[in-house]
């Protein structure tokens, strides 16, 4: 044989998934595939091609982008700009005192009051946050974990004092506390209570607040936290389950809550394997709901979620190639299918999003939505031999993650064991170890790499100043409020806490009252104590 004569080396391909592809696939790839019971039609169980039938033709996705700064009052005005610009939703970022329940006048909360997210202390910051902005016609996100009872409950007020109705009310907490021992870290409670509290949210919201998503279970946390495509599915679900337990277990119908369950996803990597994963997630949360959980109304069955870009995926080096990744991850995200994109934006390697690069970001959603033509029809690559083939083993292996955890007793065991966290810390230095290596490709880090000069990226300049102001207009709020009022309203809450009394009503009366974050805190940390991390991971 000559040397021209041999056969061409290929180079071998492995998902991150541990999914080897072929080069070439074809009909044999997908002969046991059934089009009704695997794909169906759009809007129809098991949903694999999306969960409404006519998708983007009627209607595009939501735009929603993260923002939120220093005080109530800027972040008022980045929202107003970001509606002013075509954004049709809002995705509300909080600084790291308010996350922990801290007040901005908390010796802990020094040096981080509005830093990565807007302060609030008392009703009167979210009152003005959302000053002259329908909260019934727009929805928003509220990215807050182990005090969105909380939060929720100021959102509520606030809506009250717009005379908007609780059954109006559209939005969503985020609230996933399990994912927080796993990845984020800003936890407060020891787990079960934490979970009661979830509990208490969706038993409330089922009952008075209809239109609202007391939870988003937020497999996009674990994925930035080294969590494979595989992980990120399994142990999402998972979480949701340990939720849907709870609620369940209160007297709960499945019927009654599951179809305002909402999920957070994360995109980034191989595009291919990304869209497999959310058709796969789709079509085995439905089997899970009907099957596992009995429920009969349609709807209960779909896979609500939002999916955008996840900063995990961008770089410092060579910061304009992220404008790039940002647009394939917003085509990722439209070929699988979402309800909400949330497009992180190409400075987020360095800061929080500047105006400029939160616009860029919007406006790539904009053009993927009015110019490339993705909303011409619904589930353009479905029947495609390798999507089709991809979808099945994405959800084989979903599967299999998910059988580990429930083998141990379920997600809540699972991570007060510390083992998920054990294996989303081993995966994420699994990757990074095949980055340097050059097994995983990053360009601009291992690949075309070049000596660059200073990035031009405009940094988010935190101003210290927003710490005197919020300490400021807390003295003025406890000042000016009725002190048997608020020393009443901690009282009852409290007393709710210590039984199996819903906390929710409880909250909203110290909301009124104007009670800060910091004191219906502590009086939780009373009750429940705090969460203490597993030793030896």
């Amino acid at each position: 044989m000559k040397k021209s004569d041999k056969p061409e080396e290929i180079k071998e391909v492995n998902l991150e998934s541990g999914i080897k592809v072929k080069p070439v696939y074809g009909p044999e790839d997908i002969k046991d595939l059934n089009y009704k019971e695997d794909i169906g039609q759009p809007g129809e169980y098991p949903f694999t091609r999306g969960i409404h039938p006519l998708m983007y033709r009627k209607r595009p996705w939501t735009m929603r982008q993260y923002s939120g700064f220093g005080t109530a009052k800027e972040t008022n005005e980045r929202f107003k700009w970001l509606l002013d610009q075509g954004q049709t939703a809002l995705n509300v970022a909080f600084d790291l005192p308010t996350q922990l329940g801290l007040d901005s006048d908390d010796p802990f909360a020094e040096e981080e009051v509005g830093r990565v997210g807007m302060a609030i202390d008392t009703l009167k910051d979210l009152e003005e946050a959302f000053a002259g902005i329908p909260i019934d016609k727009i929805s928003t996100s509220l990215t807050i974990n182990p005090v969105a009872s909380v939060m929720l409950a100021m959102y509520l007020v606030v809506a009250e004092k717009q005379g908007i109705p609780w059954d109006e009310v559209r939005g969503t907490t985020q609230n996933d506390i399990l994912k927080e021992y796993i990845g984020r870290g800003t936890w407060i409670f020891p787990v079960e209570p934490s979970i009661r509290l979830i509990g208490d949210m969706v038993e409330f919201c089922s009952k008075n607040v209809p239109k609202f998503n007391p939870f988003s279970v937020c497999g996009y946390h674990l994925r930035e936290s080294g969590a494979t495509p595989v992980q990120e599915m399994a142990y999402a679900f998972e979480i949701a389950i340990a939720y849907i337990q709870e609620v369940l277990n209160r007297g709960l119908k499945i019927d009654d809550f599951a179809g305002r369950i909402a999920f957070n996803f994360d995109i980034h990597g191989n595009l291919w394997e990304q869209v497999a994963k959310f058709r796969a997630g789709r079509r085995l949360w439905a089997k899970i709901i009907k099957e596992r959980f009995g429920a009969k109304n349609p709807r209960s069955m779909t896979l609500r979620m939002i999916a955008g870009g996840g900063g995990g995926g961008l770089t410092i080096q060579q910061p304009e190639n992220n404008i790039v990744r940002g647009a394939y991850y917003a085509l990722i995200s439209a070929l699988s299918g979402t309800q909400t994109m949330a497009l992180c934006s190409y400075d987020e390697a360095y800061t929080i999003p500047s105006k400029k690069a939160a616009l860029i970001s919007l406006r790539t959603m904009q053009i993927l939505a009015d110019e490339m033509g993705l909303r011409d029809t619904v589930d353009p690559i479905a029947g495609s031999y390798y999507i089709e083939w991809l979808t099945d083993e994405m959800e084989k292996k979903i599967v299999e993650c998910m059988k580990k955890v429930e083998e141990m007793g379920g997600m809540i065991k699972a991570v007060e064991t510390g083992y998920i966290q054990g294996e989303v810390s081993r995966q994420a230095y699994i990757q990074e170890k095949k980055i340097q290596s050059g097994d995983t490709t990053k360009i601009g880090v291992n690949k075309y790499v070049m000596e660059e000069e200073k990035a031009e990226v405009e940094i988010h300049q935190f101003n210290p100043k927003v710490a005197d102001e919020q300490k400021r207009k807390l003295k003025e709020i406890k000042t000016e409020r009725n002190e048997n009022e608020v020393n009443d309203a901690l009282i009852g809450l409290k007393n709710a806490a210590q039984t199996e009394e819903n906390v929710m009503p409880h909250i909203l009366r110290a909301v009124k009252s104007y009670t800060t974050l910091g004191e219906i805190t502590k009086v939780f940390k009373e009750v429940f104590g705090e969460f203490k991390e597993p030793t030896g991971l």
